[in-house]
């Protein structure tokens, strides 16, 4: 897991929309990364759905996105299904969850968790939710941003 202080590992994976999102391309905003095990299951649905309903996560200067090892086909039908309105990527083979950290021990999802880069690049928040069926502590993500201003 990184540690807050480092340097935020650069990537790029294809969004929703297949097209590409890259970390570098949103230096000079916070960007939440928010790992969650699989679109479709219900701690999962009721996180992402949540954030796009009450716009918990909506500061200035801030992008969210939600990264999963779902395919772009499988993050297109549930945005549009569930009405998600931040970006869903696509994280595969878990190449970007190895770099980050996040892993889960059964080796085929990402842990749930969430990483704040701030506007510079670097990572400014970790937050591994070790319980997966369990959502995780978003006042402790708000309270992060609202610090980073």
């Amino acid at each position: 897991m990184l540690h807050v202080g480092d340097t935020a590992p650069e990537f790029t994976l294809k969004n929703h929309d297949d097209k590409e999102w890259k970390l570098s391309d949103h230096k000079g905003q916070n960007v939440v990364l928010r790992f969650y095990p699989l679109d479709w299951s219900p701690t999962c649905e009721k996180e992402n759905c949540s954030i796009s309903n009450d716009q918990s996560l909506a500061f200035p200067s801030t992008v969210v996105v939600g990264v999963s090892r779902d395919s772009v086909w499988s993050h297109k039908a549930w945005r549009n299904e569930r009405k998600i309105k931040h970006d869903l990527l696509a994280d595969v083979k878990l190449e970007v969850a190895g770099k980050y950290g996040v892993v889960h021990p059964a080796g085929f999802i990402s842990h749930r968790a969430t990483v704040i880069v701030d506007k510079a690049g670097k990572v400014a928040f970790c937050q591994v939710q070790e319980k997966t069926p369990e959502a995780r502590d978003m006042n402790a993500v708000r309270m992060a941003l609202q610090k980073l201003g």
